[in-house]
């Protein structure tokens, strides 16, 4: 299997040179030339495997070249009892009959992140060797909260690799920023961005566009390379827990072989529920894509009406890691919904460069109706549904998991369709412990570190360990730097 670039499908590359590369020259991104499909009889023999087990099969269909023994290698270390703190890796909670939560954030991050960002160092150490890439890669990095330190943690102190990454100043929460600040690590760095998590974004692609950037780095011994859901590695391993939980309520017999369910997801940057387009793709039976907004409701705009646009207000949110106006990876489906037309992307993203807005085809439209519903939930509905769903099922979510259970529940009054629904629990809601009391109706003067135990004692519920943990870390990254002078952090990281 090969991959190729959105934007010039005559590029062509090995499944370890994109995920060496990360991103393509001109700005595209890689996706299969072929996507694979579910044996017949799959989902019934993946069922009665471990998470690791799952892993290796359907990154196996993905990764030629790369053998079963160093993929086992690879999730048994990434996947292990001491990165997670259960054995499922990512268990599936009935809310009720009909409405499944899948946690994605019991890894060493307390973030969905983790699920592919400890997988993500050993497939680049692999694809290295493969390469025969001598020099080290760079990753650079851009996060809205959670990309941020899921990547720090995956690649700390990994050999021929150094990490920096970027946040928006004041776009994230005080636990995602601390554990940022505190990363442990010889080759880490960190800087917070003057601006939103867009102008970081869009920062580091421009550093990896930027030829003369590339050609300095690689006589100093550098090569470029990301983190960030554009790479391909990013992407293969969030593919697997889709699939990994269909499988989990097949054993546990809550649903049928061959039965439908919708999916859920809480989205800024598109690639989470990308993945489970992909595990669509692949045969899983999903009948909707319900993508979950926030107040930065770009997504749900386009995905209704075709356009994106844009030239909009900017909201902070108390679901920060959704803060987001430009999503990077619907270039990814756009490509696969227009048939590979890469002339056409290629338009649509000069487009969006250009004048910040482009409108599909109809032709695309209704492929993007045929498989996607969407909406939105703003502040005050976001922390009621956190309320709720204390009260009514006694379980404790973030603002992210909120917003995507607000969108489920007004998708199923204005359809009534009862699918049976996963719905990704993206974050511990212990990451923002001061937007839950506050929709819990807890009032208190403290911040930062003091409201994890503050939230436990309201709720009953256990700090996760890395959390707890954080108070006993000392603050090692203070700076911060215009968007402009980005470049200027990379050549003093690197130096």
């Amino acid at each position: 299997m090969y991959y190729v670039s959105t934007r010039n499908k005559m590029l062509s590359f090995t499944p370890a040179e994109a995920i060496a590369q990360g991103l393509s020259r001109e700005g595209g991104l890689f996706v299969p030339q072929v996507f694979p499909r579910l044996p017949q009889n799959a989902l019934n023999s993946l069922k009665n495997m471990s998470y690791q087990q799952r892993a290796i099969y359907i990154m196996g269909m993905y990764l030629e070249h790369f053998t079963s023994f160093e993929l086992a290698r690879a999730t048994a270390s990434a996947y292990s009892t001491e990165k997670f703190d259960t054995k499922a890796v990512a268990p599936v909670h009935k809310v009720d009959d009909n409405t499944y939560c899948l946690e994605l954030w019991h890894g060493p991050t307390c973030a969905f992140k983790d699920m592919a960002l400890q997988m993500l160092p050993h497939l680049l150490s692999l694809s290295l060797k493969k390469t025969a890439e001598k020099k080290t890669a760079c990753i650079l990095v851009a996060t809205s909260g959670d990309t941020g330190k899921g990547a720090l943690e995956g690649f700390k102190d990994v050999e021929q690799t150094k990490i920096l990454v970027f946040y928006p100043r004041d776009g994230v929460s005080d636990i995602q920023k601390l554990q940022m600040q505190t990363q442990e690590g010889e080759n880490v760095g960190v800087s917070a961005v003057i601006g939103n998590f867009d102008d970081a974004q869009t920062g580091v692609k421009k550093l990896f566009s930027d030829e003369a950037l590339r050609a300095e780095l690689a006589e100093r011994g550098y090569f470029l390379s990301s983190a960030n859901s554009i790479n391909w590695g990013r992407v293969l391993p969030q593919i697997i827990y889709y699939i990994s939980a269909y499988c989990d309520l097949l054993r546990d017999m809550e649903i049928v072989e061959g039965q439908k369910v919708n999916i859920c997801v809480p989205t800024g940057n598109f690639g989470n529920i990308l993945a489970a387009f992909y595990a669509k793709n692949m045969g899983l039976p999903v009948n909707k894509l319900i993508c979950a907004s926030n107040s930065n409701n770009v997504l749900t705009d386009f995905l209704q009406t075709g356009t994106y646009d844009r030239n909009r207000p900017f909201y902070t949110t108390v679901s920060p890691s959704m803060d987001i106006l430009i999503s990077s990876n619907l270039e990814r489906l756009l490509y696969t919904l227009s048939e590979e037309n890469d002339k056409l992307i290629e338009t649509y993203m000069g487009q969006l460069n250009n004048e910040g807005r482009y409108t599909v085809n109809d032709t695309i439209l209704k492929k993007i109706h045929r498989d996607f519903a969407a909406g939105c939930a703003d502040e005050d509905s976001t922390k009621a549904t956190i309320a709720s769903m204390k009260q009514e099922h006694d379980y404790l979510i973030d603002t992210h998991t909120a917003v995507a259970f607000k969108v489920l529940d007004d998708y199923r009054k204005e359809t009534e369709d009862d699918t049976v629904t996963i719905v990704a629990s993206t974050a511990s809601p212990f990451k923002f412990s001061d937007a839950v009391l506050s929709a819990l109706d807890v009032e208190t003067e403290e911040t930062g570190l003091p409201l994890l135990d503050l939230l436990a004692e309201t709720t009953g519920v256990e700090v996760p360990a890395p959390l707890a943990s954080l108070k006993d870390k000392s603050v090692r990254f203070t700076s911060d730097c215009e968007k402009e002078a980005m470049k200027d952090v990379v050549n003093e990281f690197l130096k």
